[in-house]
């Protein structure tokens, strides 16, 4: 329950989120990742952009979306096609393996390239969770019950 002094940010869900993102958990005392919009192709709901030699590389997640004309984001399935989990963290790797400290991390991230995720939101929010732990974060997190407006 929140008091009337608190404050809550509705989020959608975010594939390896752009620090913007985390700048909200700062200053708010809740989080709510909304469930119930709308999928959105080209957002980063499944998409992230990492920092490679050449420039900005975008990675995506790719997804089975169901027939529906609009589908909720809960209902997104990660696809299987395209062996994308090996070849996004060997450009991961490409591109961070010589920088300070990510040796140190490698390890908590490999997992989410090795096992499978049924849902997008799943996985994108056992990710959010990591890079919580691995940054000193404790959001209130929950996920919306109902759209919200």
């Amino acid at each position: 329950m929140t008091d009337s002094s608190s404050t809550t940010v509705y989020l959608s869900t975010a594939y390896l989120a752009p620090i913007e993102y985390f700048t909200k958990l700062l200053s708010h005392d809740y989080i709510k990742i909304e469930q119930y919009d709308h999928y959105v192709k080209q957002t980063y709901r499944n998409r992230c952009t990492i920092a490679a030699p050449d420039g900005p590389l975008v990675l995506t997640v790719p997804v089975i979306k169901p027939e529906t004309p609009k589908c909720i984001i809960r209902d997104i399935r990660i696809s299987d096609h395209g062996n994308w989990r090996h070849l996004h963290w060997n450009a991961i790797e490409s591109a961070y393996n010589h920088t300070p400290f990510f040796e140190y991390y490698k390890d908590d991230f490999r997992p989410f390239y090795e096992q499978k995720y049924e849902f997008l939101i799943d996985y994108n929010e056992a990710l959010f969770q990591l890079i919580c732990s691995l940054i000193d974060l404790q959001p209130h997190m929950t996920r919306t019950t109902f759209y919200q407006t």
